[in-house]
């Protein structure tokens, strides 16, 4: 009977939830395990006395069962599951983890009733991680592809920044503007980001041909330096937009002609610097489309609009 009672009441002590279990069980090389000092103090014993009773039974611990953490490997674990109070951070040896079936294996070298019924909620908290597991693969993989996709855009993104400042480096510095410029579809704003930078080298005078404008593009004109005039050459004058933009929406006045002959290219004319636009200034960007620096007089192309 006192027997009885002792197993009662070493069962009632030893009980612990089986989420709190869970806490303890982490992913190391791949598989699930716990450590020796968390195991111990499930089971009440001293971390040593653990493992001498493992290495006394090591025959039945083979690497699958058991695995001692490599100094990276402790480094690591101690900066991301610093959660268990038997962790001494000043510990000469590195921990031992054990495996599913090294814990079961643990029944038959530590033979209290206390590590008995331990094992028994290790069982479960295994089983119950495993089955969570499984019920939620898809999920962790949907964010391991959304994890993969999102570093890929980080390093497009950082790719495209060093581009910029490059170009944005050699406009301050007082270099030349690009010659020539590729931009793929939905590369919009790197388009307009650079014409910008070409319409503020001007000095003089800014002026687009081109059959398509709408206010983007009179709003971009906007840009220039203080002092430089702007016109537009389009299929008709575009009343409405200039006066809108003129009665105080815009920094600065602009022009509209009717060209008198029409263009099927457009162009970007900054002073005396003849662009090429391989699509409409408004839409440059959109689809894939190139703007190129020409080596000819604007005004061969001036006097056929005009």
């Amino acid at each position: 009977m006192a027997k009885k009672t002792e197993i009662a009441k070493a069962e009632a002590t030893s009980i612990q939830p089986v989420e709190q279990i869970e806490r303890l069980i982490l992913t190391i090389h791949g598989k699930q395990v716990i450590l020796d000092r968390d195991l111990a103090r499930l089971y009440g014993v001293e971390t040593r006395v653990l493992n001498q009773a493992v290495q006394r039974n090591i025959e039945r611990f083979p690497e699958d069962f058991m695995f001692q953490l490599t100094k990276e490997e402790f480094e690591n674990w101690k900066s991301q599951f610093v959660t268990s109070n038997s962790i001494k951070m000043g510990a000469r040896k590195f921990p031992y983890a054990f495996t599913e079936n090294g814990v079961a294996m643990l029944s038959t070298v530590l033979r209290s009733q206390q590590a008995i019924n331990i094992n028994i909620q290790i069982m479960r908290a295994f089983n119950a991680m495993r089955h969570f597991i499984a019920s939620n693969a898809q999920a962790f993989q949907r964010l391991e592809i959304i994890e993969r996709n999102q570093l890929a855009l980080n390093v497009h993104l950082a790719e495209n920044d060093k581009k910029f400042e490059e170009v944005f480096r050699r406009l301050d510095e007082g270099a030349a503007t690009p010659k020539e410029a590729i931009f793929f579809e939905g590369k919009f704003f790197e388009a307009r980001l650079l014409l910008e930078q070409i319409i503020k080298t001007a000095t003089k005078r800014v002026i687009i041909i081109d059959g398509y404008i709408d206010a983007e593009t009179f709003d971009m004109l906007d840009v220039r330096a203080k002092g430089v005039t702007a016109d537009i050459y389009s299929d008709g004058e575009h009343k409405s937009l200039r006066d809108m933009h003129n009665a105080g929406k815009g920094k600065q006045p602009v022009n509209t002609h009717k060209w008198s002959k029409s263009s099927h290219d457009r162009w970007v004319i900054v002073d005396d610097t003849l662009y090429h636009c391989g699509h409409s200034v408004k839409d440059l960007g959109k689809k894939l489309s190139a703007i190129m620096k020409m080596d000819w007089n604007p005004e061969v192309v001036l006097k056929e609009v005009r």
